[in-house]
């Protein structure tokens, strides 16, 4: 999957988890592979199962030269967009890692602001190594944050939904009202907290 002639170089690749949920921080992962790793099924995380990913997630943790996982928060998703915040842990990301890339490819069609040499690449995920490699890491990680919030906040099923809009997560959101991990820019949560402030002040 690594793109010809990039090999030789130390290529960090970059994605992000969590842009589309209703709750939690989204993550991101920047990874620089060796030139020669041994990952074999490495793919999109979203074309993965959850054993898949996990045992992909040691394989690639294990074999980098350099990992590292960031993160923006609820807050700052509110208040930048998720846009914003996910370029945002991006650049954590990358400032993160041990190793200086030499290159950094992005999946997607935008870049952070920074200074390193890179490139953003639609379908990246599905193209080049090192950034499937990053999908995967920042997808477990996401994963295992949000189970550790749902011993937090049990009522909302966040061990099964990991904040994403299912029909679950909607229910038991109406029911309870937003936590403090929901994002309140959010359409169905803005939307509750209207609700809410429009029935409190009915005589």
């Amino acid at each position: 999957m690594m793109l010809s002639g990039e090999d030789a170089q130390l290529v960090a690749g970059v994605d992000e988890a969590g842009r589309g949920p209703l709750a939690g921080d989204v993550y991101a992962a920047a990874v620089i592979l060796p030139a020669a790793t041994d990952l074999p099924g490495l793919n999109d995380s979203k074309k993965l199962s959850a054993r898949q990913r996990e045992t992909l997630f040691s394989a690639i943790t294990s074999q980098a030269l350099a990992c590292s996982v960031a993160t923006a928060s609820v807050l700052e998703i509110d208040t930048i967009n998720i846009l914003h915040a996910s370029l945002l842990a991006m650049r954590r990301a990358v400032d993160g890692l041990a190793v200086a890339p030499a290159l950094v490819l992005v999946d997607g069609n935008r870049l952070p602001r920074w200074e390193y040499p890179s490139r953003a690449i639609v379908g990246g995920d599905a193209r080049v190594a090192a950034i499937a490699a990053a999908s995967i890491v920042a997808k477990v990680s996401r994963d295992a944050a949000m189970r550790t919030l749902h011993a937090q906040y049990p009522g909302y099923g966040l061990d099964r939904h990991k904040g994403y809009p299912t029909k679950l997560h909607l229910e038991r959101l109406r029911a309870l009202g937003p936590s403090p991990i929901h994002r309140r820019s959010f359409s169905p949560v803005r939307q509750l907290l209207a609700d809410s402030i429009e029935n409190c002040q009915k005589p």
